[in-house]
């Protein structure tokens, strides 16, 4: 196992497993440390104005500490006193997955740290995001509620084609804006492949929706009034430059509502325009909202047509409570209602997410059909006949019958048994010399083999996903090979010298010279600010005032030679500054 367990995580299924993969938290280099370190000084710092109490409360209570990377094995002895865990994933995970996690109390963290040259903001999953943004909001039980219910429908919520080839495009797009020497060319290319999908994606899928939901709360919320609102969006409290820039007017704020799920978004740009909730509680009551409006609980024949043009393993459950998972093909209809469905390839029945005996995907390893509805000129519906109902209408072991359904569906064959759910009610029918028509074209014929009728008037529930997870292997996702900065790099005196002023700090090695740290770092690397800000700060501690003008009057000459970086080391000066008291 390539990391460490606990009872939260054990409860994990297979499929979910295998998006985690270690930490490596060795693998950091003292610049990643002090890009932490810049980024929770200037968050907490500010944060503590604007944030909502849960955050600063949340960042004790999980034990992320402002001075170092969190370990994620540090972390989960103290989330699972929450009733949370913590696990280390490949940056984008697929959007259902996600939410999946969230669904068994599990926080997934990108355990990858932003570059230095992205420090106040980055697209790509990140630990600072993850970590910082995420996990101290969930000290908060309500909002801790919330993110697990949302979890659970939102796992459910079914896609289309087009979600996943974007998904794909942003995930990539991500990727390649955070790695180091990436052309501009490539970048654009990317851009342009995300822009096209993001134009063409016709009507928004379930998935689309509820993660314009997760995103204007999760990510990017706010809470409480339109005139003094609070951050609670992890997006926005991992964000330095957002997390200000949203305080401000030119970012409009609007009373939180369903309307938010047709509000979309751009995750490589700073919005615009924020959603206010008055409470935790209220964002529970919005995404129960939502979900009455999802295939999950409304069905029919529309919550059929979404998962065949989803091209995804997806569920239907019938009124009965039988369950059919697979990669739903096509529908046949007769006034606006569904009467015969089809799978294509492996296929599974169940039964309240258990796999019916002798219904598994060996059994049906070619696809499931079958009619729904109720059988042409009688009142009463197969589920709803009583065992003498059942007989008097030929439905009976070792019969042979033809049975008629309304709209045109025909089954005639040999009945050979019958299966009943726990209430009695007959779920399925299995037939033998069968053949199914539909106003007299052939659908299935069978030759030896029995065929299984699933027995349900109506469909009242479909949803993305199998209905019990051991009935198909869903082990498809291989691991990136983790990549440690090779030894030899034209960084590595750079990062070394990072690593003397971070043992120094730390007490493990007081010897060093930090004013020879400094001469090198000015001679080598003139435009490294973010060093020069940490020399700041120690000096400016350890009342070598001298010193501290030194280092001072150059980063205003860093400040002169890129402007752009003038904000981030006036902030920098600023927070020793207010620390010590320095006028």
């Amino acid at each position: 196992m390539s990391y460490e367990s606990n009872p939260i995580l054990d409860k994990l299924p297979k499929h979910l497993k295998q998006y985690i993969k270690p930490q490596n938290y060795e693998h950091y280099t003292a610049i990643n440390q002090a890009v932490w370190r810049y980024v929770m000084r200037k968050n907490v710092d500010y944060l503590n104005k604007v944030a909502h109490d849960s955050y600063t409360q949340g960042l004790k209570k999980t034990g992320i500490s402002i001075d170092s990377i969190p370990n994620m094995y540090g972390m989960n002895r103290i989330l699972k006193d929450l009733g949370w865990a913590a696990v280390a994933v490949d940056g984008f995970i697929p959007p259902a997955a996600f939410m999946e996690f969230q669904a068994y109390n599990v926080l997934v963290i990108a355990s990858d740290i932003r570059q230095l040259e992205n420090i106040e903001y980055t697209p790509a999953p990140d630990i600072i995001h993850e970590g910082a943004g995420h996990a101290p909001i969930i000290a908060n039980p309500e909002y801790a509620a919330y993110l697990r219910r949302f979890g659970e429908i939102g796992s459910k919520a079914i896609s289309n084609a087009k979600d996943f080839a974007l998904y794909q495009a942003v995930r990539r797009l991500s990727i390649i804006k955070e790695a180091k020497g990436t052309k501009r060319e490539e970048i654009e290319k990317a851009e342009n492949l995300v822009e096209k999908l993001q134009q063409n994606m016709g009507e928004p899928s379930e998935m689309a929706l509820i993660r314009n939901l997760h995103w204007w709360t999760v990510e990017y919320g706010l809470i409480g009034t339109l005139e003094n609102p609070k951050i609670y969006g992890a997006g926005l409290l991992s964000s330095i430059g957002e997390s200000a820039w949203c305080m401000t007017d030119k970012v409009k704020k609007v009373p939180y509502s369903i309307e938010a799920a047709h509000t979309p978004f751009d995750i490589t740009q700073p919005q615009p325009q924020l959603y206010v909730t008055p409470d935790f509680a209220f964002l529970s009551q919005v995404l129960e909202d939502f979900a009455n409006t999802m295939a999950l609980r409304t069905g029919g024949l529309s919550g059929l047509q979404k998962l065949i043009g989803s091209k995804d393993l997806g569920t239907i459950e019938l009124s009965t409570g039988l369950q059919i998972s697979g990669n739903f093909e096509s529908v046949i209809a007769h006034n606006g209602e569904p009467i015969y469905f089809q799978t294509n390839g492996k296929s599974a029945l169940a039964f309240r997410e258990k796999e019916l005996v002798g219904q598994d995907i060996n059994q049906h390893a070619t696809g499931f059909g079958s009619p729904i509805g109720r059988l042409k000129g009688i009142n009463i519906a197969i589920e709803d006949m009583s065992p003498r109902d059942l007989k008097a209408y030929n439905i009976y072991e070792g019969n042979e019958v033809s049975l008629d359904f309304e709209g045109g569906i025909n089954i005639s064959g040999k009945i050979v048994t019958g299966t009943r759910n726990l209430q009695g009610q007959i779920i399925l029918i299995t037939f033998e010399h069968c053949k199914v028509t539909h106003n007299d074209k052939i659908l299935f014929e069978s030759k030896d083999e029995l065929y299984n009728m699933a027995i349900g008037e109506r469909i009242v529930s479909a949803y993305h996903g199998p209905a019990d997870l051991k009935s198909f292997d869903l082990l498809d996702h291989e691991l990136s090979s983790s990549n440690p900065k090779a030894k030899g790099s034209k960084d590595e005196e750079l990062e070394n010298l990072y690593q003397q002023i971070r043992d120094y700090r730390n007490g493990k090695n007081t010897t060093i010279s930090r004013n020879k740290v400094f001469k090198v770092l000015t001679e080598k690397y003139p435009l490294d600010w973010l060093l020069s800000v940490e020399l700041y700060e120690l000096a400016v501690g350890n009342q070598d005032l001298d010193f501290a003008s030194d280092i001072k009057a150059h980063l205003n000459s860093i400040k002169l030679e890129n402007p752009k970086l003038g904000h981030l080391i006036d902030d920098g000066i600023g927070l020793t500054e207010k620390e010590f008291i320095l006028q």
